[in-house]
């Protein structure tokens, strides 16, 4: 595993190591974790004083299950300070855990049955966001489509009343959601996702396209149930972008079961497809299966590869005139990144004045992957944020009680930012003051990072 060369590293050179996420909390007496203090999906609210322990030489574990009089949290409260990645985008986690047993899946192991956040405390959590200058909301969970079945809702409830507090210019992406529970809202996504502060995207993973590996996979569905899906959208909601998964080899796919695959990406040339080859995870039911030759598999990704680079899914686009939102820059720092209408990914000139800002550009050049635009010269440049964005690395959620008490590692943060003022965050405030000295607040902060880096690391190689 990839990780464990950091983790070795790290003890090599005496340096204290936090572990978070699914890894730990499914497998914690695995040998590489032994002494390590280790965070579990539903205590990431605790790393300040498990970083604080691990500093004088204790070893923490935290694996429980939060509950709430005997029901299920779905996790860390949605109120909790946090340092962006980009200052511009928020991310809100809908729910955690998942209805499915997917025989290949650990994350099942790790995070149990769905539990699901209330409508009201995610869309509080959307208003601050806006209200700290963010233009852009992402929604996360193991199965967004599986939203609201444990507290009574589902996910169009709670997508039109975010809708309502979105500004304008501003916009909201969807994420996962498994074919089997969106079948039943199909109407009212398609009457979302047309809506025009939402992303006419959708991530709705496949798998495979043979019903007998489908039936192996404990999807749920089956092949026309998902193209039932597909056609839908694209029908009611023109331009749709659709991206989905497919694991190659998994244990007893057969030739024809691959080709059946084949055709599906033939049929629907999915502009984004995530093609991967089928790893036994220890301790699921797939690992105990027959499995397909290394070889074989290895064979499998590489043709569907290509069949994927074969066509070009945004070549008729040159000559467009769009819209698109700037929220970031590329990897190559050559440009900006921005995204369209249907978060097709839009590259436009460094212009620092855009950054954060929806503007209109005109294609000029299209890759496999990208559009490049051309910003038009008269037309207006839309501000959707309403407010300054917090700088890079300001802690978002603060309340100005919280600021004070933290003195001069918060001197820097203007009083604008400040949009809470509940007793919940004021309880954190008192807990985090508990660290002591400006050393103490740097080497937790460093290392709360490093862990929630490791713990990703162990999520992506495992």
């Amino acid at each position: 595993m990839f990780a464990l060369q950091y983790f070795r590293k790290a003890q090599e050179e005496n340096k204290k190591i936090v572990l978070a996420g699914c890894v730990p909390q499914a497998q914690p007496r695995q040998d590489y974790l032994k002494g390590l203090s280790i965070i579990g999906v539903q205590q990431i609210d605790r790393v300040v004083e498990v970083v604080e322990e691990t500093i004088k030489g204790h070893s923490v574990r935290l694996l429980g299950q939060k509950k709430d009089n005997g029901k299920r949290l779905g996790g860390a409260r949605l109120d909790l300070p946090k340092i962006r990645k980009n200052p511009l985008i928020e991310i809100i986690s809908i729910n955690t855990g998942c209805l499915n047993a997917c025989t290949y899946c650990k994350t099942k192991h790790a995070r149990g049955n769905l539990a699901s956040y209330p409508i009201e405390e995610l869309v509080e959590r959307a208003k601050q966001s806006f209200q700290e200058g963010v233009c852009e909301i992402w929604l996360t969970s193991e199965d967004t489509g599986a939203y609201g079945r444990d507290i009574g809702t589902n996910l169009p409830a709670l997508l039109w009343k975010l809708v309502e507090v979105i500004p304008e210019g501003a916009m909201l992406r969807l994420g996962m959601t498994n074919p089997p529970y969106i079948l039943e809202h199909l109407e009212e996504m398609a009457k979302i996702l047309n809506h025009p502060r939402v992303y006419a995207f959708l991530h709705i993973p496949v798998q495979s396209a043979s019903d007998a590996v489908l039936m192996e996979m404990k999807r749920e569905y089956c092949v026309a149930d998902f193209k039932r899906v597909v056609d839908f959208l694209k029908e009611k909601v023109p331009g749709i972008t659709l991206a989905t998964d497919i694991i190659c080899g998994f244990p007893g796919e057969t030739d024809q079961d691959f080709q059946e695959t084949v055709k599906l990406v033939e049929e629907y040339k999915f502009p984004s497809l995530f093609i991967n080859q089928f790893y036994p995870r220890p301790g699921t039911p797939a690992a105990k299966m027959a499995q397909v030759p290394a070889q074989v598999k290895k064979q499998r990704t590489k043709d569907l590869s290509r069949v994927f680079h074969s066509y070009s899914p945004y070549d008729h686009k040159i000559g467009e005139r769009q819209q698109v939102l700037v929220t970031e820059e590329s990897f190559d720092s050559k440009f900006y990144v921005a995204h369209n209408r249907f978060y097709e990914q839009v590259l436009v000139p460094k212009n620092p004045t855009f950054m954060g800002k929806m503007i209109e550009v005109d294609i000029y050049e299209s890759g496999k992957h990208f559009m490049k635009g051309q910003p038009v010269s008269d037309a207006k440049v839309y501000t959707p944020s309403i407010s300054k964005p917090l700088a890079k690395g300001e802690v978002s959620g603060l309340t100005e009680d919280f600021r004070k008490r933290l003195g001069t590692h918060l001197s820097s943060v203007p009083h604008t930012s400040v949009v809470r003022r509940d007793p919940a965050s004021s309880r954190m405030a008192l807990r985090l003051q508990k660290l002591r000295g400006d050393c103490a607040l740097g080497l937790s902060v460093g290392l709360a990072l490093f862990a929630l880096l490791l713990a990703l690391l162990v999520k992506v190689y495992n």
